[in-house]
């Protein structure tokens, strides 16, 4: 079926921009979405997603996850593969908060357990683990053990007894991408990274505490393997690079806007596209600098979890162990890695770019711990903090958009628009009258995340399962919410 400006739906999760949409554009770029969030897409959607198929060395596709909205340079939701040998790499295409990722953790605790002592929990969650613009940790690193931390990322943290071997062997590339070296980073990103490890940020970052409901459990024999069960409580995070991360990207940007045309005549239809040759100097300064934020980035989500463990523990008076806190993934979503996949009929190595986009490798791929190598990749996608969030396990069938699905809800309105239609007291009000706690450094910052200005998570994940992404294991509910 044809629609608007030669747009075509393939199937029923999947909607192709040819190339004849743009000049320029290098491959079509397809939207996985069923049609009522196709036809919910924002057009500036349309627009960022043929530009980003304009890129140089770009294969296969363009592609846009069902939770797609409009960002900087790419579309949030964006993903695309580069050959690293003849392509690019761009800024845009990653993020500024270079591996924002989620991590999820299951207890011993039942909601009955949990809801007596809820709001004394989520006080001391929120006492122990910094949130808002600006905040700090409670570590003080040197500038040399800084770098020393941007270099191993959850090593470090095992090295200092806040993570165990078990917590790095369930975090996406074992908690540490190698090939960091600090000396590609600026003494701007270090001077605001070096105290933000173990804190949350803001926007739409949480740390929350859910519940499995029995009605919730969507794949029994893949949730009895991942120790999951009716009534449990769990808890899940979200948070990335902090002010480190944003200032490597605008580092980048800056550089590479200065050199794409006058030293490698490259030209792009979008200035927040601006990229650099993979293999050139600057192409990979940045790929090693993104790396160092990528391992500050497990860091803080390894030294949030030490807190949470502390927490739990204070407010139950008993043991982390006891309690049962142990990892069950992390996954990142704002990176661009080196990655094998088949393009084109051929097996090779491409450089794929995940914006807002969650690795999700299948059954027996490489990457994916033992223990899941049977079961596909945990893949962890996070609801607005009023409706839900899910895990999923990465399929087969992923080979399709190089093993990526969506990362979240996905935005259906703009942080403005948000905090000028609803006020966050009365937010958490409701949310309280709905059995959800939630403690935040700022009022006018929750209205921001009210849920109306999100999509409907229950819609996205029915998209990604119907595109064959990932499959939905469990849903959670969400009973306590610290915000930023």
């Amino acid at each position: 079926m044809e629609m608007r400006n030669g747009i075509r739906r393939i199937s029923d999760t999947i909607w192709e921009i040819p190339q004849t949409y743009k000049p320029g554009m290098r491959v079509p770029a397809r939207i996985i979405a069923t049609e009522e969030l196709f036809q919910a897409m924002d057009a500036a959607v349309f627009d960022q997603l043929s530009n980003v198929a304009t890129l140089p060395g770009i294969v296969d596709f363009a592609y846009c996850m069902p939770d797609g909205h409009s960002g900087y340079g790419f579309p949030i939701g964006g993903v695309a593969a580069t050959d690293p040998r003849s392509g690019v790499i761009s800024p845009g295409g990653i993020g500024f908060d270079i591996n924002c990722g989620v991590r999820l953790i299951r207890t011993n605790l039942t909601e009955e357990e949990v809801r007596p002592r809820l709001n004394a929990l989520v006080e001391r969650l929120f006492e122990r683990v910094p949130t808002g613009v600006g905040s700090s940790g409670f570590l003080k690193p040197t500038t040399d053990e800084f770098r020393e931390i941007v270099e191993s990322g959850s090593r470090w943290c095992e090295k200092r007894g806040f993570a165990s071997s078990e917590d790095l062997e369930l975090t996406e590339d074992n908690g540490c991408s190698p090939g960091a070296k600090s000396e590609h980073v600026s003494q701007a990103a270090i001077d605001r990274g070096i105290r933000q490890i173990g804190t949350l940020g803001s926007g739409n970052h949480y740390l929350e505490i859910q519940v499995v409901k029995e009605e919730n459990i969507i794949h029994p024999a893949l949730a009895k393997q991942f120790g999951l069960s009716a009534g449990q409580v769990v808890i899940m995070f979200h948070c990335g690079s902090r002010g480190f991360g944003h200032q490597i990207a605008s580092d980048y940007l800056k550089l590479f806007l200065r050199v794409m045309e006058s030293k490698y005549n490259l030209s792009m239809p979008d200035r927040e596209l601006a990229c650099a040759p993979f293999e050139s100097p600057e192409g990979q300064a940045y790929f090693s600098a993104m790396k160092c934020a990528i391992n500050m980035s497990f860091a803080n989500r390894q030294v949030i979890l030490h807190r949470v463990r502390e927490a739990f523990s204070e407010t139950f008076h008993r043991d982390p162990a006891e309690l049962g806190l142990n990892m069950i993934y992390d996954v990142s979503h704002n990176t661009a890695k080196l990655e094998e996949h088949e393009a084109g009929g051929v097996r090779r190595r491409l450089l794929v770019h995940r914006k807002g986009a969650t690795r999700a490798f299948g059954p027996g791929m490489e990457g994916v711990p033992g223990r899941y190598r049977e079961t596909g990749q945990p893949v962890l996608i996070g609801g607005s903090m009023e409706s839900a969030s899910y895990l999923l396990v990465g399929s087969r069938e992923g080979r399709s958009c190089f093993f990526s699905t969506a990362h979240g809800s996905g935005r259906v309105m703009s942080r403005h628009k948000a905090k000028q239609q609803f006020n966050g007291r009365s937010v958490a009000q409701e949310m309280k009258k709905r059995g959800i706690f939630v403690k935040t450094a700022s009022f006018p910052a929750l209205a921001e995340e009210a849920g109306a200005a999100y999509k409907n998570i229950d819609q996205v994940i029915a998209a990604t399962a119907a595109a064959g992404l990932s499959i939905p294991v469990v849903k959670f509910i969400p009973i306590g919410n610290v915000k930023g």
